[in-house]
This record gives C-alpha cells, sequence and structure tokens, in this order.
C-alpha cells in the first residue's frame, strides 16, 4: 500500500549546526497540514497547505519558507507509520474487549496451556495487526513472531470463541480507514482469521526481516482491568530498529500511577469528560538510531488519525542518584524474584516504593521519565521472550537510557524465540552513570542470592 502524504505530515526538516538536514517529526498544528511529495522518495519537498489562520505572521512566515530538500527519506517511515496505525487500532479493540470483561462474565477468558489468561483480545489483536501488515507490505513480504497460535481456536468445542473473535476482528478492521489504513473489502471469514494468526510462525535469527508481536503483554493486568500494553517490534539482521507500544490504561498523569486501577476507573467516571482524569491511553514509538523517542495519545472514537496525532518527544529522567530513583518490577512472582530485587534495592540506596505494574509499561514508564530503573531477575528455567522486550528496549534507548543483561551485555534478539545467553537478567535504566551503579550492586550481591 503506498504511504497516504498524510501519513507523513509535519516531518518538518530541522538543520543541524553542520548544516546537515535531519528529518523530524512534530506535532501537527490544528489546521496545518504538510504535504510530501513521494513521487521521487529519494528526494521529496516539504510545502504548506491551508495553515492554521490563528498562528502567528511570524510562524506563518517561517512555514511558507518551508522548501527544503532532503536527500532520502527517513529509514523505515513507512514501517513506523504501519506500526502506529496499527497499534493504535489494537488498543481501540483492547479497550472494548476489557470493558467487556469488566462489566460482566461471558467466557471470554480462556486459560492456556502454561496456565496464564488469554482472551479474545489476544487472538484478535494478532490477527487484526497480521493481516495489516500483509495488507500494508505483502503477504510474502512479511514475517512475524508472535505469542499465540491457533490450537484452541481450532478444538471442536471452540467454535463460540472463534465467532467471538472473528467478529472482534471485523469490527476492528471495519474502523481502518479511521486509522489511515486500507480495511477488507469484505468481512473476513474463520478461514481467513485462523490464517491471519497462523502467519505469525516465524523462527526470527539472525538474518533478514522479521516483526515481533505480543497481542497483549500482561494478560493478567488486562483482565484484571489494570496495566497491560501491546508491543510490536521490527527487527532486521538480529537488531531490533523499530519499536511501538501502546499502553492504554496508562495515566497520562504521572501522579495517578500510584492509584489503584479501580479508584482511578471510578473516579474517571465520576468527572467530565473535560478533567484531565480522562487522560489515559498513548502509544510511545522510536526507529533505532533516531535519537528521539516520541508518544501520542490513542485516538479518540469517531475520530481521525492524522499523523502524527499530538505526538511529543519523550526522555528518560536525568536522575543518576539511586536513593533518589524509582524502579520498577513485575506484579507477579511466577517468573522473576522479588526478594533480591528488594535486597538489591537496600544495597543501593533505593528508598522510594518499587513502582510494580504488568507487562511492557514499565518500559514506557522509564522511557517517558516516570521511573528510571526496571530490573528482572528470573527464577531458574524460566526463559525471556523476545516479544516482551523488544519493543521496549529501542524505545529507552533512543530516549536516551540503556538496557542490557545483569552483566552489562546487550540483549541479543539473533537466536530465535528466546533470549539465549542472558547473564542473570535484565536491567533498563535512565542513563550510563546510573546503570554502571546497578550493574556493581548486582555483581556485589550476586554470590550471595539463590538464583
Amino acid at each position: 500500500m503506498p504511504l497516504n502524504c498524510s501519513s507523513l505530515a509535519a516531518r518538518v526538516p530541522h538543520v543541524s549546526g553542520s548544516g546537515r538536514v535531519i528529518n523530524k517529526f512534530t506535532p501537527n498544528h490544528v489546521g496545518s497540514l504538510f504535504f510530501i511529495h513521494h513521487q521521487n522518495p529519494s528526494k521529496y519537498i516539504v510545502s504548506l497547505s491551508n495553515f492554521n489562520q490563528s498562528c502567528s505572521s511570524s510562524t506563518m512566515e517561517d512555514q511558507r519558507n518551508l522548501r527544503v530538500a532532503a536527500s532520502e527519506p527517513e529509514k523505515y517511515y513507512k514501517e513506523l507509520d504501519v506500526a502506529v496505525r496499527a497499534v493504535q487500532m489494537a488498543c481501540a479493540l483492547c479497550q472494548r474487549v476489557q470493558d467487556s470483561l469488566i462489566s460482566k462474565t461471558n467466557g471470554q477468558v480462556q486459560s492456556k496451556d502454561d496456565n496464564s489468561p488469554v482472551t479474545v483480545a489476544d487472538w484478535s489483536v494478532q490477527a487484526t495487526v497480521s493481516w495489516l501488515l500483509s495488507k500494508s507490505f505483502g503477504r510474502k513480504n512479511v514475517s512475524i513472531i508472535a505469542e499465540e497460535d491457533v490450537q484452541k481456536l481450532s478444538e471442536a468445542d471452540a467454535s463460540g470463541l472463534l465467532a467471538a473473535v472473528v467478529n472482534t476482528v471485523n469490527e476492528c478492521l471495519a474502523e481502518a480507514p479511521r486509522f489511515g489504513l486500507e480495511g477488507p473489502n469484505m468481512a473476513l471469514g474463520a478461514s481467513e482469521v485462523l490464517e491471519a494468526i497462523s502467519h505469525c510462525n516465524s523462527t526470527g535469527g539472525p538474518t533478514g526481516r522479521f516483526w515481533t508481536l505480543d497481542p497483549v503483554d500482561g494478560t493478567l493486568g488486562f483482565v484484571r482491568g489494570d496495566q497491560y500494553a501491546v508491543a510490536l517490534a521490527l527487527i532486521e539482521d538480529g537488531e531490533v530498529v523499530l519499536g511501538v507500544l501502546g499502553c492504554p490504561n496508562y495515566p497520562m498523569r504521572k501522579e495517578w500511577l500510584s492509584y489503584h486501577h479501580r479508584y482511578h476507573r471510578i473516579i474517571t467516571k465520576l468527572t467530565p469528560p473535560t478533567s484531565e482524569s480522562w487522560d489515559k491511553g498513548f502509544v510511545t514509538y522510536a526507529t533505532k538510531g533516531s535519537g528521539k523517542a516520541w508518544m501520542q495519545p490513542l485516538l479518540h472514537a469517531n475520530k481521525k488519525l492524522v499523523w502524527p496525532n499530538s505526538a511529543r518527544p519523550v526522555q528518560v529522567s536525568s536522575i543518576d542518584d539511586p536513593a533518589s530513583a524509582t524502579f520498577c518490577e513485575p506484579v507477579e512472582k511466577a517468573n522473576s524474584s522479588h526478594s533480591f530485587t528488594a535486597g538489591l534495592a537496600h544495597t543501593m540506596g533505593l528508598r522510594k516504593q518499587p513502582l510494580r505494574v504488568y507487562s511492557m509499561v514499565k518500559y514506557a514508564a522509564i522511557a517517558r521519565g516516570d521511573a528510571e530503573i526496571f530490573m528482572k531477575f528470573a527464577r531458574a528455567g524460566y526463559k525471556e521472550k523476545i516479544w516482551d522486550h523488544a519493543a521496549g528496549v529501542v524505545i529507552i534507548e533512543e530516549a536516551g537510557g540503556v538496557v542490557t543483561d545483569a552483566r552489562g551485555h546487550p540483549l541479543d534478539f539473533s537466536k530465535g524465540i528466546y533470549l539465549e545467553g542472558l547473564d542473570r537478567g535484565i536491567i533498563a535504566s535512565a542513563g550510563a552513570k546510573l546503570h554502571e551503579k546497578i550493574i556493581s550492586a548486582v555483581d556485589a550481591s550476586w554470590d550471595s542470592s539463590s538464583l
């Protein structure tokens, strides 16, 4: 699918001190549209159309003078464009399913082989994103590693569950034009939905290009009405080059993080829609080497997505003193050691209470400066999957942070579906200086641990 001009709106060139043109995304002004002439993709011109009359005359003059030729489009711009739109759609789907789960018990929660819950949202998001990527780039050109398979959906007694998934997928894809994507000409049948889910069968590896998708990361949080994430990343020759995280229940105001999600839900129902308490949910994203990470709010119902949808840059915290830092850790104890992280926090002088949230929302919290440290030390026998970390890693790194294993080595996404060779655990932090202190503390405490 060719990239619409509107999908590149507000890609405003920035001239560095050396005179080199650097393309950056900037939030749209109301009524302002920048069109990119992409008939010749190696060179494009930025021009102004329909400028907001409320802008000052000097600003208007500056915009009129924006006729800068760039040598080549930003790398991965089309992949990023499609990925962000697809995750926005997936978040809208998840919100509808979560509201249904909370309002009544209707059989939409199932159990996977590992006894973790899986919902209609997991399969529906996987089918939707798989279909959208294949439509946008061609099925033969799209390889995906994702968490879910069709085994349970294909069982004889799962006809009702499959019908619910098919209906949810078609409801979502019917809204594709609202998100700037092309939907199907007619509703998908059960076989087409199962095929889209099954297409996510890549095994990864050190060469080539593939996507990783966790359709609902933090499913326990999802079914409890709490935090969860939709995580999509692009890996090329073993390196994460693009990451998108959708965090539908993450409040835009940091102070709301300290409140229980049920309290937040009650307050938002009791306050008017204009209140900031309603301001929750966003998509954050980054491309490798851009030096920028971005956050845009979720698209409200009946609105159309205009790129980049009021996006603003996010940056990690400048705190490098452990005594002033906030650290995140998983809510569930099943696959991580809270006791070791608690002891490590004490050793480092971390005084603040940990921010315990489900899923890759922890990566988003660090990227936008709400916390400084994420530590996860898996229990013996647990193997980390790449879809649980890929998107978050590139977003934190481009926001100015650091992510390594607990020995200080970069995470290796080239070995298949698992993070093979992971030493001790995973540490993400707001900066190199703080990161070094954490690594040193782990070294000093590791021999006395039972991990």
